[in-house]
């Protein structure tokens, strides 16, 4: 039986969660690109945290090569989202990957929607530090490392993230309308959490401090 190292299962595990990330992106380049990325992500990379609608995710400060697999799932369709597909359209590979290196050296500010009850709050810190075992839910650190600051191509960085925005994809996973996550890790997770519980987490996501990965 062959016996793959740690490091070892992790560089195949990015390899097939990411494929084709290698090319290297210019951030200089990168700012003209994002032109057309502006008008819902802002010229911070912060995006927007809207209540009750479509949330737009902060880029600022996210792994490159994270951002450049979302865009490349956009175009492929292994990600839907119609707003993003005629956007992520119009980039070639080597503007995605431009684009994706500008957006990873922008410092991240404060997010929003994490002004909710204490009580909330003390729930989303459970939730994202040590889980609900009676739940069979795991800690959101767990999967995307200390502080929540992410893990290379495959974790994104979460800490620092609009809650909208968390919201939403928890949705998405928990309903089936996102489903582009390795070996359906979010899929299982997202199902097992209440509205209550989702909301929580992206609050107490959403007051910490997010860094550049």
């Amino acid at each position: 039986m062959t016996t793959i190292s740690k490091a070892g299962g992790l560089a195949l595990l990015l390899a097939v969660a990411a494929p084709g990330l290698a090319q290297e992106g210019d951030a200089a380049r990168g700012e003209a690109s994002a032109a057309v990325c502006l008008a819902c992500h802002q010229a911070d990379g912060m995006g927007m945290n809207i209540p009750g609608g479509e949330s737009w995710p902060r880029l600022a400060g996210m792994n490159a090569d994270y951002l450049v697999k979302q865009l490349h799932d956009f175009k492929s369709g292994n990600r839907e989202n119609m707003s993003m597909l005629p956007f992520a359209n119009m980039l070639n590979d080597e503007q995605i990957a431009d684009v994706a290196a500008y957006y990873s050296q922008m410092e991240p500010t404060e997010a929003a929607g994490g002004d909710v009850d204490e009580e909330v709050l003390m729930r989303g810190e459970q939730l994202a530090q040590r889980g609900d075992w009676d739940e069979y839910i795991v800690s959101c650190k767990s999967c995307h490392g200390p502080g929540n600051q992410g893990v290379g191509a495959i974790f994104p960085g979460i800490a620092g993230q609009q809650a909208g925005y968390i919201e939403d994809q928890l949705h998405a996973w928990q309903n089936g309308t996102r489903s582009n996550d390795p070996q359906d890790l979010m899929v299982s997770i997202a199902q097992r959490m209440s509205d209550e519980d989702i909301h929580a987490v992206a609050a107490w996501l959403a007051t910490q401090p997010a860094g550049n990965e």
